[in-house]
């Protein structure tokens, strides 16, 4: 395994150096402090074979032992390395290194590469780097001037020496209010890993310098090509430009660098001085605030009638740059008599420079500055709207406090709203009874939001000319330049006929995408297509049954399921089936295969791609539920090719491929005509960028099906890269998708464009999940129980002595060094929490040490007693190494133990054993190893002994007994430590939402990563956590 990691220099940009978990860890033998070569850094040409770039070598400060760094937290070996018998501490290393200029580094943070893991330092980066590209996307950039201050000796044309000086033309980022709030989470965000390279290396200007470097050249690399910054020019060019020409060139050239005369250099630089302040994320001790209110109450609109005006108060506010919440009304300021002044030196200089800045922007300030003590400015309803529309976003991506009515935000758009009426009304009985090309006719309708506006009060607001008026109760912002192009757009043609395609693709797009004078607010339809739009096709779909020859017999939803399925494939749309995970979509699959064939028989092959380790399982699935079904394999060495695959395909049902194999055949794979493609585990092409995703959208079929439990686990981009697979066009480009959704979603929090997107994808979508009981009623419930264990005084002490080491080392530590302090403090207390002798390294006897213990013993005498079955978890394979030979000892019977060095067999016996009945009732698995790829329906209880601070990890190893096939309650039990860091923990990761509920109804799981700044709170030993 090969982990990425990399810091920024501020000289040589972006640095990559990699660790290689099958290089061994060895003894260096010179001096400590001196630095010695890293023991499993990766060398330099694998490093440039993830990342092209210069070789080279870097210092860094890592945490170590004598004898070498220690891993990563991203690094896991198959044999891990012994538990550390002494702290670390931080020593100098030398690793081979790949140095990337910023042009490069931007490609390389937004490309992931197979079988590598990025570190935090590569994450973090990578977050730089799109924040550098959204501020080009939104054009918060300035051309500014460096100068070198060294001549440079040019002989002119008459022999005769010319004065030159060196400069460069660069882009450099505006960073203005919420960008400066961006821009600081990130610094103080920064990994200290990223600061690992010898010398001192502040964040604030490590992240400065990878901004502006990547910013320039992601500025450079937006500009179209060819594009010439320069006035038109008669004749010919000088040969030396003027400073002013060069410099406007250098701007749009690969290399910003040119040479010019001092002079005219000195008056560029006097000419771009007003722009130097502008955006460079400064920010006082308080700054001016606008606030609108409503002085009188707005008109009701009723047909018939004119609304009178309304008016509107700006008010001028100072805000506390520490405390937000603290609001200063300007007359607070000209009349304060010395409270303010305590916190704030004369706040009225400040107000009125304040003011003064911000009418370059909203010169409707003027009349107030006019006055000795301006407070406020009084608008009418055309002013306000002009102020809420137009001059408030420019102030606050100034860097002004803007506080609006909270309607604003939540505002009705007047648009337009298209309803489509099928022709055929009832419930959908077979699925090929529509298809894409259908026509249905369509009327369009002016609307405000989702409700659509009556003839009456459409000819209200033809004859009000205020831009804000009341509806139904409620603002609304009407434009009458929009409404007069609305309204014309509805006397050209209101109705006619689209196809069902056409219906389905403008309630996907984009409304920038639409070719209307107004927004499109809402696309209905009723019967079939309503019934798809809105999501609820499944449901009211008439379940198929699967034909005669299938063997297995499919629960109601999967029934829906199947219909759904079939649906899709007659319309041509992809689909994407995401039941939670033991819902069984492999059979649903299987039971479409099947139908299409008896309904069809001269139907074509089917392609799946799915992880190596799945081939088998559905060639075992097809033969045991579709003995009919003539399944292929196509991968290993003796895969059929050219004409020989040709002829084989026209005797096959199903080709089971990998996605490695397809990647290589994609040539070949490309050339056939897919009946359809399906992509089992489609996570798998969550980066669109990977050769398997771009290989994937090469493969034609007729229908396209991706299976996964997880539409979406970290970004939204992997929604992106799937829903391209399965209908190409449908999100749009992927800088688009970026721009519209994810950075709107993942960076702001913008529930807009979730509901948007969610909106667009919920058609091509189907997600049930097993904890609901009208899904699957034969699935018993789980029930999940949070087990509190107290610590025994042994335990306590220990638990308390090393919250008092660490703390008192990161008081005195600081960087890369105080977070090696904090990992090895918190990977000791989760030891100690488990049991003294795991944190000893002693070989001790259990006996009654341990909290954790004594309650699993219990908890596992009840459960035996039942003839009951469990699954224990840990992620310490020395932790189940103790326990195995004490719980055999203990209960006199064999115990289970698998980790990642099991061997396959070694392992498929142990499995057989557990399931068979008559094995072992008590079965210990390392929580990597055994949290994937195994079906352990004997067991009716799980138990966490420690936390993973993943929930979707935990809750993948709960499902291998949590699934189909399972006829009993499944109890779970999470083993925490009252009053320690597990406790704490567990509280944060319960407040956490996944990305996915934005989007894709219920999420599978969230991340969650503990402050600096909470430590002593999260660290400290809380009352009653011991039980002695």
């Amino acid at each position: 395994m090969l982990v990425l990691h990399g810091f920024w220099s501020t000289s040589n940009g972006l640095c990559l150096w990699a660790e290689d978990s099958d290089l061994t860890v060895k003894s260096p033998s010179q001096a400590l402090r001196s630095a010695r070569p890293h023991p499993f850094a990766a060398p330099a040409d694998v490093t440039a074979g993830i990342h092209a770039g210069k070789s080279g070598a870097a210092i860094l400060l890592l945490p170590s032992l004598r004898s070498a760094p220690l891993d990563s937290p991203e690094l896991i070996r198959i044999t891990p390395r012994p538990t550390p018998q002494t702290d670390p501490a931080l020593l100098p290393w030398t690793v081979p290194a790949v140095f990337l200029d910023p042009a490069s580094a931007l490609t390389a943070l937004d490309e992931s590469v197979a079988d590598v893991r990025c570190g935090a330092s590569i994450t973090y980066l990578a977050e730089l780097a799109a924040f550098a590209r959204e501020l080009v996307e939104r054009g918060r950039v300035l051309p500014a001037l460096a100068r070198d201050g060294h001549g440079v000796d040019r002989h002119g044309g008459d022999g005769h020496g010319v004065n030159r000086h060196r400069a460069a033309a660069f882009w450099r980022p505006v960073v203005q209010g919420p960008d400066v709030v961006a821009m600081n989470s990130l610094i103080a965000a920064m990994p200290p890993v990223c600061r690992a390279e010898q010398g001192e290396h502040d964040a604030h200007e490590l992240a400065n310098s990878a901004l502006h470097a990547m910013l320039d050249a992601a500025m450079r690399a937006a500009l179209p090509a060819g594009i010439d910054l320069l006035p038109p020019r008669h004749g010919r060019r000088p040969k030396r430009p003027p400073a002013k020409e060069a410099w406007l060139t250098a701007l749009t050239a690969p290399d910003g660098r040119f040479e010019a005369d001092p002079d005219e250099l000195d008056a560029l630089a006097t000419s771009l001085r007003p722009w130097e302040d502008v955006g460079v994320g400064k920010a006082g001790p308080a700054r001016a605030t606008f606030r609108l209110t409503e002085i009188e109450i707005g008109t009701e609109i009723e047909a018939g009638e004119t609304p009178a005006g309304t008016g509107w108060r700006l008010e001028f506010l100072l805000q506390s740059m520490a405390d937000p919440s603290l609001l200063i009304p300007a007359e607070h300021a000209w009349n304060d008599s010395g409270s303010l002044r305590r916190w704030l030196e004369r706040p009225e200089e400040l107000l009125l420079a304040e003011l003064g800045r911000a009418s370059r922007i909203y010169p409707e300030l003027a009349p107030a500055l006019r006055t000795a003590r301006p407070s406020n400015v009084c608008l009418d309803a055309e002013g306000a709207y002009q102020f809420l529309s137009t001059a408030a976003p420019r102030l606050d991506e100034a860097g002004f406090g803007v506080l609006l009515p909270s309607w604003w935000d939540r505002r009705r758009k007047l648009g337009l709203a298209l309803s489509a009426y099928t022709p055929v009304d009832g419930v959908v009985t077979k699925a090929s009874k529509f298809g894409r090309n259908q026509l249905v006719e369509f009327r369009w309708e002016l609307a405000v939001g989702d409700d659509t506006l009556s003839e009456d009060e459409i000819a209200a607001l033809a004859e009000t000319k205020a831009p804000l008026i009341r509806l139904r109760g409620q603002w609304v912002a009407v434009d009458p330049e929009q409404l007069r192009r609305g309204l014309e757009f509805l006397a050209r043609k209101p109705t006619g006929h689209k196809t069902a395609a056409e219906i389905l693709t403008l309630a996907a797009s984009h409304p920038d995408d639409i070719d209307t004078p107004l927004d499109v607010t809402s696309v209905r339809a009723d019967g079939w297509l309503g019934e798809l739009l809105s999501g609820a096709a499944a449901q009211s779909l008439r379940p198929l049954q699967p034909p005669p020859g299938f063997t297995a017999t499919l629960r109601p939803y999967q029934q829906r399921g199947l219909s759904w399925l079939a649906f899709l494939s007659s319309l041509g749309l992809g689909s994407c089936l995401a039941d939670d995970m033991g819902l069984g979509k492999t059979v649903q699959l299987l039971a479409m295969e099947c139908l299409q064939r008896h309904q069809d028989p001269g139907t074509g092959p089917t392609l799946l791609l799915c992880p190596m380790s799945l081939v088998g399982n559905w060639q075992r699935e097809a033969a045991k539920f579709a003995p009919d079904l003539r399944v292929y394999p196509h991968h290993g060495g003796t895969r059929l090719h050219g004409d020989v695959l040709r002829k084989h395909l026209d005797d096959t049902d199903l080709v089971v491929t990998t996605y490695a194999t397809a990647t290589r055949d994609i040539d070949e794979l490309a050339g056939y005509g897919w009946n359809r493609v399906v992509l089992d585990e489609a996570q798998a092409v969550k980066n669109s960028l990977s050769r398997a995703a771009k290989a994937v959208r090469r493969l034609e079929a007729g229908h396209r099906v991706a299976l996964t439990g997880t539409p979406v686990e970290n970004r939204l981009a992997e929604l992106w890269s799937i829903m391209d697979f399965l209908n190409p066009g449908l999100l749009g480009s992927s800088e688009l998708f970026r721009t519209r959704y994810a950075i709107p979603v993942e960076r702001h929090g913008q529930t807009g464009p979730a509901q948007r997107l969610r909106a667009i994808t919920r058609p091509y979508v189907l997600r049930r999940l097993k904890t609901d009981p009208t899904i699957i009623d034969d699935l018993p419930e789980k029930i999940e129980i949070k087990q509190y264990c107290r610590l025994t005084t042994e335990q306590a002490s220990l638990y308390q002595s090393i919250v008092d080491d660490m703390l008192e080392k990161i008081e005195n530590t600081q960087g890369i060094e105080r977070r090696g302090n904090v990992l090895a403090a918190m990977a000791k207390l989760k030891q100690v929490c488990n049991h003294p002798a795991q944190l000893l390294h002693d070989r001790s006897p259990i006996g009654t040490r341990s909290g954790k213990v004594i309650r699993l013993e219990e908890i596992l005498e009840e459960i035996l007693a039942e003839d009951d079955r469990v699954l224990c978890f840990t992620q310490f394979t020395e932790f189940a190494e103790m326990l195995m030979p004490h719980l055999a000892a203990r209960f006199g019977q064999d115990v289970l133990y698998l980790h990642g060095g099991t061997p396959r067999q070694r392992r498929d016996e142990m499995v057989a054993r557990f399931q068979s009945g008559d094995g072992p009732p008590i079965f210990l698995l390392s929580l990597k190893a055994g949290g994937t790829g195994l079906n352990l329906t004997a067991a009716n209880h799980v138990v966490h002994l420690d936390r993973w601070w993943n929930p979707a990890v935990e809750n993948q190893a709960t499902d291998r007994a949590f699934r189909i096939g399972q006829k009993r309650t499944v109890q779970v039990r999470k083993f925490i430590c009252t009053g320690t860091l597990e406790e704490k923990i567990d509280d944060m990761i319960e407040e956490k939402k996944a990305l996915a509920d934005l989007v894709v109804s219920d999420g599978e799981g969230w991340l969650t990563e503990l402050s600096t700044r909470d430590l002593r709170e999260v660290f400290a030993l809380s009352a009653g956590a011991v039980g002695e």
